[in-house]
Parts: structure tokens; sequence; C-alpha cells
């Protein structure tokens, strides 16, 4: 894609790992994918979202440290009942440690359109963001 050809999408990362983030969001802008906002935990990720309307939005599910967690749906749940100023159909990718069954089956309910499974590279996510983008409706 052409450098000048920045559109005006704003799009969510919701990752802890900085440098993953700020690759990521910086070299969208530089191919002109729009806006990649970062979040690094699901607490910022909360503010953004009542904030700013998303056009599409990547988000980590693993929990970290919290006891007894193996995902954290509560985000993604929270999005697709509208309680957030993005429209609740927007394109969710999440990244996830593991797939099982289980697991696909609950993101295919939340109509999840893509699972990334770590480890990855940054080039998985700004094609992921590319997509959201392609298939993005303006108006």
């Amino acid at each position: 894609m052409p450098e000048n050809t920045t559109r005006n999408l704003n799009m969510l990362l919701v990752e802890e790992q900085a440098l993953l983030r700020r690759t990521v969001a910086l070299t969208a802008r530089s191919l002109g994918l729009g806006t990649i906002h970062e979040a690094a935990s699901m607490e910022a990720a909360e503010r953004l979202l009542r904030e700013h309307s998303f056009h599409g939005a990547v988000i980590s599910i693993d929990c970290g440290s919290l006891p007894n967690c193996t995902y954290n749906l509560a985000l993604l749940d929270r999005v697709r009942k509208g309680l957030y100023a993005s429209d609740s159909g927007i394109p969710i990718a999440v990244m996830a440690q593991h797939a099982t069954a289980e697991l696909l089956n609950d993101l295919r309910e939340r109509n999840v359109s893509r699972v990334i499974l770590t480890p990855f590279r940054a080039k998985v996510l700004l094609d992921t963001f590319a997509e959201f983008d392609a298939n993005h409706k303006p108006g």
C-alpha cells in the first residue's frame, strides 16, 4: 500500500509487550493502515473503548498473572454487548498461547474473525489490521 494513502481508520491493539505494540503501531502508520491505538492492559483498553470508536481490534486474551484463569474473554463480551463507543460488530482478532476446541467454540460464539497463536511475527498483526482495513466499508 502506498505510504501517502493513510485512511482515518482507528484500530485497537491490546497487548502487554510494549515493543510489539510500538513496532506494529509505527509500521502500520508508515504503511498507511490508519492509527493503531495501544493498550497494555484490559483496563487501558476499556478506557480507550469508552472514548473512541474503533474499526477493528486485536486483543491478547491470555490472563497473565490472574489465578485460575486460562483466557480472559470479558473484554470481548463487553464489546459484543455494545457497551463501548465502537460498533458491537467490529472485526476482532485474538492472540492466545493455545487453541483448544472449547476456546475456538467460545471465540466463534463471540464472532472473532481470527485467532493468532503465539509465538508469531509482528507481520501477522499488520496483515490482520490490513484485512480489517480492506473489509471496512466507509459510512
